[in-house]
């Protein structure tokens, strides 16, 4: 019996090894390989793909690139199967493949427009640089009737001393993503994007910037339906090896940091030309890594653990009363995604504040509560902006209840009285009617009107008359039905000055007015529910 235990042990030991070791792409290298350079897969609908490969001709003609021996670039058409193999493989389109270098493809989603790299040959010319090379251009091609790839357009935005190539278009085919050492690059080669116009016309070429490019090569860009652009690059420091794949994930308010998409992935030499099918998860890329069948291989792969973005962020909640804009503590703060309820309860601090570690790109609903206060709560959305703060302001309207220096008070307007005189006006009776209602909804509640005044004039006076504009009050309060147990007043001059308005002081009559001020304590919060 020990000896089973022990084996079972050993076994469930194994599994989570194995589990915490997957790999997140399951990888394989395809049949079509040679000892040739395959590579640049483009998906041609759901069943089509395209790719790259070098053909020989004729043995008259020479037609093999210097650089590295093998013969000029094509493009080429074979089917998808299910296990990801690509089969019957033929020529792209004659129209299309010339004498010199063709690869890199990218197709609108209705297939009738294919943006495509070549060497700079163009109507039967072969243009070079002031240097002497050779540079690759960009071009577009459209369906003509008998379903042939006709119309090619050289794109506006080529230039002989400079090269443009390997695009890469969006879902909704209105921005166009491309690589290019054209002025304004940060490195040697860099990815931009220009705007496809309804009229066929384009906008200006624009710099992704520095969260994609580096002072080094970005290449082979492709973007997917969820706006996540993968790429290859040389140029940071977290690459596993030569060209590595990253992904950066465009949204409306920039660009989220780059993600190297991980160890089976990228090797030690170049990674590169990464497609994905966002639904299925699986795509294509290209290497030269050790292991393969020829210079560049073309592997197909199917995503196993998803990629999840790095991107936190804080919003600090900041809860304040609506009527007198200063901050309360101890409210309490709920928070919801969707229907889950994330934070249930907390308090916040002394200053007001909450601080919750929230996701980007998430949509929050934050809520604030206290006791006396109106329940107040705003919905907000997180930006895609990494490691940084977002401060949310509650404000939230008093009840019937303020809290005023630690005391619960009735919330009315401020009852006020003729100069010198305690007695009370029409203006005033409404806010005591008021006082009143309360009183009545909660038969319990026990209230003393406190009346102030402001520091002008003798201190004994100033008590005085206090005393008589709070018998005042309570006598039009007993008037209107509430038991003289439950009410009482009591007048403290310019005992209880809210400001620094004293003897003496000089301020303002604004200042003044908020030391003339009655209200109404509640001695027996408690019973409020």
């Amino acid at each position: 019996m020990k000896k089973v235990f022990i084996i079972l042990v050993m076994f469930i030991s194994i599994l989570n090894y194995a589990q915490d070791k997957q790999e997140r792409y399951s990888i394989k290298n395809l049949a079509i390989n040679n000892a040739y350079s395959n590579f640049g897969t483009s998906f041609f609908g759901t069943d089509k793909m395209i790719f790259a490969a070098p053909t020989k001709r004729s043995f008259i003609i020479n037609n093999t690139w210097k650089p590295n021996g093998q013969p000029f670039l094509d493009l080429f058409e074979g089917t998808v199967s299910t296990d990801g193999e690509i089969t019957n493989v033929k020529k792209f389109s004659s129209n299309v493949n010339t004498k010199y270098h063709e690869a890199d493809v990218t197709f609108t989603r209705d297939k009738k427009t294919v943006y495509f790299s070549r060497s700079n040959y163009f109507n039967g010319k072969y243009k070079k640089d002031t240097l002497g090379i050779n540079r690759i251009q960009m071009y577009k091609a459209t369906v003509g009737p008998n379903n042939e790839w006709t119309n090619i357009e050289n794109l506006p935005f080529n230039n002989d001393n400079y090269s443009t190539g390997q695009p890469t278009i969006s879902e909704d085919g209105k921005t166009l993503y491309f690589v290019s050492d054209m002025p304004g690059t940060f490195g040697k080669t860099d990815i931009f994007k220009v705007a496809v116009n309804d009229d066929g016309t384009y906008g200006k070429p624009i710099n992704l910037g520095t969260e994609v490019n580096t002072a080094d090569r970005e290449m082979f860009p492709f973007i997917d339906g969820n706006n996540d652009l993968y790429y290859s690059t040389n140029g940071r420091p977290d690459g596993r090896g030569m060209l590595d794949i990253y992904v950066n994930r465009i949204t409306s308010d920039g660009i989220l940091p780059a993600v190297n998409l991980g160890d089976n992935m990228n090797s030690e030499r170049d990674d590169f030309a990464f497609i994905i099918d966002k639904d299925k998860r699986s795509g294509y890329f290209s290497s030269n890594r050790f292991g393969g069948k020829g210079d560049d291989d073309i592997y197909y792969f199917h995503e196993e653990i998803p990629l999840v973005y790095e991107c936190d962020q804080t919003i600090t909640i900041i809860v304040k009363s609506k009527k007198t804009r200063d901050v309360i503590p101890n409210a309490n703060i709920n928070i919801y995604n969707g229907t889950a309820l994330l934070v249930e309860g907390e308090k916040n601090n002394d200053k007001g504040e909450y601080v919750y570690n929230a996701d980007c790109e998430t949509t929050y609903k934050i809520e604030a509560s206290k006791k006396y206060y109106i329940t107040t709560s705003k919905v907000i959305k997180t930006s895609n902006k990494n490691k940084i703060n977002q401060n949310v302001e509650l404000f939230l309207p008093v009840d019937e209840f303020i809290v005023l220096r630690d005391k619960v008070m009735i919330d009315v307007n401020s009852i006020y009285f003729d100069y010198d005189k305690f007695n009370i006006r029409r203006d005033a009776a409404l806010e005591l009617d008021k006082v009143v209602a309360i009183m009545e909804k909660y038969p319990k509640l026990i209230v003393e009107s406190g009346s102030h005044t402001d520091s002008r004039g003798p201190d004994r006076y100033n008590m005085v008359l206090s005393d008589k504009r709070a018998k005042s009050t309570v006598d039009y309060i007993i008037s209107r039905g509430i038991s003289p147990e439950r009410i009482t007043g009591k007048g403290y001059g310019e005992t209880q000055l809210t400001n620094r308005c004293s003897n003496g002081v000089r301020c303002s009559e604004e200042e003044h007015q908020l030391n003339r001020r009655t209200e109404f304590v509640i001695v027996n919060p408690e019973v409020i529910n």
